[in-house]
């Protein structure tokens, strides 16, 4: 493929962009990936997906299996070993698992030489938005009932495997079609993306892949957070107001719980848990036996003893906007199955798929 070198729209020098507004891009911790490059002789990359704190995404051709790939380029001398360890794992797991086809896996990790230190990079098939993504596009920022359980099911099947065959838990969707990959390739060589030069670095805009016409295949993907689900953990697993089922904010539109402290300063743990015990209820003494944490909030006899009183009248049923009768009802059994203050009472995924 051949990319224009000009026809391009250049970004004013004062704007915010991208990875450029990082300090460790003007350091040069980025590397300065430009449309047309190759990498490892065979990767020609195409058109910038993203970019975050640690790298930029980036779609490619595959030269010689002629196919396109994403190439996922860390910071200088920066990798996430542990997310490539885990990708090792989801490789070496069972193929004839159902779920096996619904778990994005790594093609493989290449290194990109550079004077002043190397880049890693991993590469792996691309998929399309995140269900984040989608829910961005979509003007009432909420998922359908339709699309809610078209995506679930298949999100089962890949936790299935992710926890069963890999022993791995997820603590952080795609779909796989060529025709949206040409279609990129075509509007990038025929309307370049704008882009900004920073010390004569280009920082590319990134551009959104095309609308699908219908739903399909949904994978697991971003395993930066994974962990081993055979060991103890006793970290936050998920950022601040994530730590309750995700399923209702692409739903509802709206978080279960926030956590804003009555003190002005913004998220805490005890209003979290206040909001919490207000829907769940109390959590068993057993449970609170278990936590490092347990006697900042609760007496010995598992009484609240914070600050911050716990929300009255509140209740799945009062915060649940959406549906009604049966479908209300079992929406909220399958809630509550995943609100279990004890990990060990949550139904699986796998319980979830038997059910049907």
């Amino acid at each position: 493929m051949c990319f224009p070198k000009s026809g391009f729209k250049t970004i004013n020098a004062p704007e915010v962009f991208e990875e450029g507004r990082f300090e460790d891009f003007k350091k040069g911790g980025y590397y300065p990936v430009n449309n047309g490059e190759v990498f490892g002789s065979k990767y020609q990359v195409v058109g910038k997906l993203g970019f975050g704190v640690t790298s930029t995404v980036w779609l490619a051709r595959d030269l010689k299996e002629h196919q396109y790939v994403s190439l996922k380029i860390y910071k200088l001398q920066e990798a996430d070993w542990e997310e490539f360890e885990v990708y090792k794992r989801l490789n070496q797991g069972n193929s004839s698992h159902p779920g096996h086809g619904h778990v994005r896996k790594a093609l493989g990790m290449l290194t990109i030489p550079r004077v002043g230190g190397d880049h890693y990079c991993f590469v792996q098939r691309p998929t399309w938005e995140s269900f984040g993504d989608l829910l961005h596009r979509n003007p009432s920022h909420r998922f359908t009932e339709e699309l809610l359980k078209a995506g679930l099911m298949q999100v089962f099947l890949a936790l299935g495997y992710f926890h069963a065959e890999c022993q791995l838990v997820h603590t952080g969707g795609g779909e796989k079609d060529t025709s949206i990959l040409d279609m990129f390739a075509k509007a990038e060589i025929d309307n370049p993306s704008p882009r900004k030069f920073i010390n004569d670095a280009p920082v590319y805009a990134s551009r959104q892949l095309g609308l699908l016409k219908r739903f399909r295949d949904v994978v697991l993907g971003d395993f930066s957070s994974a962990v081993r689900g055979n060991m103890t953990r006793n970290h936050d697993a998920q950022p601040n107001v994530y730590q309750s089922p995700e399923i209702w904010d692409l739903f509802e539109g709206k978080h279960m719980f926030y956590g804003n402290d009555p003190d002005g300063k913004g998220y805490s743990t005890r209003a979290h848990l206040g909001e919490a015990i207000g829907m769940l209820g109390s959590p068993p003494i057993d449970l609170l036996e278990r936590g490092v944490r347990s006697h900042e909030f609760f007496a010995e006899n598992a009484t609240w003893k914070s600050s911050v009183a716990v929300p009255q009248y509140t209740s799945l049923e009062r915060s649940e906007e959406f549906l009604e009768g049966k479908n209300k009802d079992m929406f909220l059994v399958f809630m509550r199955g995943t609100l279990q203050w004890r990990p060990e009472d949550r139904k699986t995924a796998s319980y979830w798929m038997i059910l049907g």
